[in-house]
């Protein structure tokens, strides 16, 4: 799927790399495997809104080499370590995620280790649990904070983590949505997958990462308020289409998250 980005539509940063990347003749560089998550929960409106919802996003500082000052979802880059022996699982294993995302079993596996790791670096939320029909409730101790930032730091592989919690991870509360690879102009290229999941009951998100200086919960029909890369406003626009977070679970439960979407520039 090759959608045409429009000019008008893009920031005057990102359209004037365009145009330098296209007259040097360069080769593009090589996208990197990433997962991103649209964390939902209910917005409590009452009357006619009553059942809509709100998706989490952060600000990307200013001085960030990617996307800086624009609204994200969590999510950041795969690391090696995202998996690793002895990891307990719930959920679909990593064959049927194999197929769901067109990937090996084992970078499958990862890139969903990787949508979990990430949500708890960038927003404090764990899709863990000491079972796989339980989820941790309080995860804003000092002890928690100690191991997410060591995460951040890469001190601490996310295997290691759960093993040393003995947590169970729940990727059974994810969702595969879409896949986007940055546009060949760009100097940092990623290969990302878009994950639906709830906010656990009993946990909150917290402004914890030094990688933003905002954070917010975004109704989908505003996204236009906000500064955001097309991709991001491309899919708050898709899950907007739904009404609820049930109808949104059920539709990404019907979608091809495999074939990804490369949006391409058109410079006249």
């Amino acid at each position: 799927m090759t959608p045409q980005l429009d000019q008008l539509d893009l920031p005057p940063a990102l359209l004037a790399r365009a145009k330098e990347f296209y007259a040097s003749g360069r080769e593009p560089a090589t996208p990197r495997r990433a997962a991103t998550v649209l964390l939902l929960r209910p917005d409590g409106s009452s009357g006619p809104d009553a059942g809509s919802y709100e998706v989490y996003a952060i600000r990307r500082v200013k001085t960030m080499a990617f996307a800086a000052g624009m609204y994200a979802f969590p999510g950041g880059s795969v690391d090696p370590r995202d998996v690793g022996t002895g990891i307990r699982w719930a959920g679909p294993d990593a064959t049927v995620w194999s197929e769901r995302l067109g990937q090996p079993a084992d970078e499958a596996q990862a890139i969903v280790c990787a949508a979990v790791r990430e949500v708890f670096e960038e927003s404090g939320v764990l899709l863990a649990g000491p079972s796989g029909t339980t989820i941790v409730r309080d995860v804003s101790g000092d002890d928690w904070e100690a191991q997410r930032a060591a995460l951040v730091d890469r001190e601490l592989g996310f295997a290691e983590l759960l093993r040393a919690r003995d947590l169970t991870l729940r990727a059974d509360l994810l969702e595969p949505w879409s896949r986007w690879i940055t546009p060949e102009f760009e100097p940092r290229r990623f290969d990302t997958y878009f994950f639906l999941a709830r906010l656990p009951a009993g946990q909150l998100t917290r402004n914890v990462g030094g990688e933003a200086d905002e954070v917010r919960w975004i109704r989908p029909a505003n996204r236009a308020d906000f500064p955001m890369l097309p991709p991001t406003r491309a899919t708050l626009k898709q899950v907007g289409a739904y009404e609820t977070i049930d109808a949104l679970i059920t539709a990404a439960r019907q979608r091809d998250a495999a074939t990804p979407v490369r949006p391409a520039l058109k410079l006249s």
